[in-house]
């Protein structure tokens, strides 16, 4: 029990040093630390690729009760580059479970530290900002781990994308989490999500309109793109800052005034933003969690929302004549959400979706769907089972 209690350092960048329990794979890593603190869904967070480069602490006190199963990811594998935990459960007590989290984590070469102070780096994080950091399970010596978080680059003006985006275009058919319910594209409705790191949960929601999905890699043309005669386009949610994407940025450029219905989510806002020529920022800390409130300024609800970006963009720099504020936090006042008044297009920060957390979001794909099938002029259809 003592090895195994003293076999993982994590250092931040400042060099305060932890010493935890290793598990997951014996590997280095390095990454921009970050928080989440979600209740449950760890599993949908570990696999959400808009945590490429960065390591997730989770503040919840237990991790992987729950295991492991292929119906809960949001991509193919795990995203994030590292796991920080304050107690882990190794053994799997639940039905659903198909394998246990450390297994599942080493087969994918993601290493894990956990029995350390996760109360105690979190009030760093959120007193300092995010930190970049180093993790170790093979015994790297907490001077050289010092060394690679200190010269290792970081995420901001990184194209991060290109990690994380499909290869090919393919069409949704759904997966083990949920089937395609589509029945023979009823609504003759044909969406295009560009992928810059989508999550699934978001392609079951345009699917369950009863929608035709086509998704594009990140790096799809303009031209291509209007050569697959969409009703609408989807820009999804992705890894890194939007400042590194300025080709991507180009063409959003491009779908926003072509007039075809246009929604983006989190990282899809800020693309939106730039090709405004809005600014984008880096905030303190981020957003990672299934409880931040949103006040929607066009009902004057607060919706509980789910979300996960470091950056955001600066209200104040968007074209006022063009735009209007739709969504606000009630944490720190930064911009949720916006639309434009001469064009079919809309966006939001947060992550309607969720997967993991609340519901409250989910409108804004029947939202979307409504916009397309008014602007194309094609009958609303709804699957019996959305």
């Amino acid at each position: 029990m003592v090895a195994e209690r003293w076999s993982a350092t994590l250092v931040l960048e400042d060099g305060t040093t932890f010493y935890g329990a290793s598990f997951g794979a014996p590997a280095d890593a390095v990454f921009e630390l970050v928080f989440n603190t979600s209740m449950t869904g760890y599993q949908e967070i570990i696999t959400d690729p808009s945590y490429r480069g960065q390591g997730v602490l989770f503040t919840t006190a237990h991790i992987g009760n729950v295991g492991v199963n292929a119906a809960d990811v949001e991509s193919e594998r795990p995203q994030v580059e590292a796991v920080v935990v304050h107690s882990l459960s190794r053994t799997s007590s639940n039905w659903r479970a198909e394998r246990s989290l450390p297994d599942w984590l080493a087969e994918h070469g993601v290493p894990g530290i956990a029995g350390i102070d996760t109360r105690a780096i979190t009030r760093k994080l959120r007193d300092q900002g995010t930190m970049k950091a180093a993790l170790s399970t093979c015994g790297t010596s907490p001077e050289a781990l010092l060394a690679m978080a200190r010269s290792w680059p970081g995420l901001d003006g990184r194209d991060m994308v290109g990690e994380v985006t499909c290869q090919a275009p393919y069409e949704w058919k759904g997966d083990a989490g949920t089937p395609w319910v589509g029945e023979g594209d009823p609504a003759g409705v044909h969406l295009v999500a560009m992928d810059f790191g989508i999550k699934r949960n978001i392609l079951r929601h345009l699917a369950r309109c009863g929608a035709r999905v086509t998704v594009v890699p990140a790096y799809t043309s303009l031209s291509e793109v209007l050569a697959l005669q969409p009703d609408g386009v989807f820009l999804s949610n992705g890894p890194g800052d939007p400042a590194g994407l300025p080709g991507i940025v180009e063409v959003v450029g491009g779908l926003v005034e072509s007039g075809l219905p246009v929604f983006g989510i989190c990282l899809g806002q800020q693309l939106i933003g730039r090709a405004l020529g809005g600014r984008t920022s880096r905030l303190k800390f981020g957003h990672h969690s299934g409880n931040h409130p949103v006040k929607d300024l066009l009902s004057g609800k607060v919706l509980i929302t789910a979300q996960n970006h470091n950056y955001a963009v600066d209200l104040e720099s968007l074209p006022s004549h063009r735009i209007e504020a739709t969504h606000i936090s009630l944490n720190d006042r930064t911009l949720e959400g916006f639309a434009l008044s001469d064009r079919p297009v809309f966006c939001v920060q947060f992550h309607p979706e969720a997967s993991p957390g609340p519901h409250d979001a989910h409108g804004l794909f029947d939202r979307f769907f409504t916009l397309v099938t008014e602007t194309s002029g094609k009958k609303e259809v709804r699957n019996a089972r959305a």
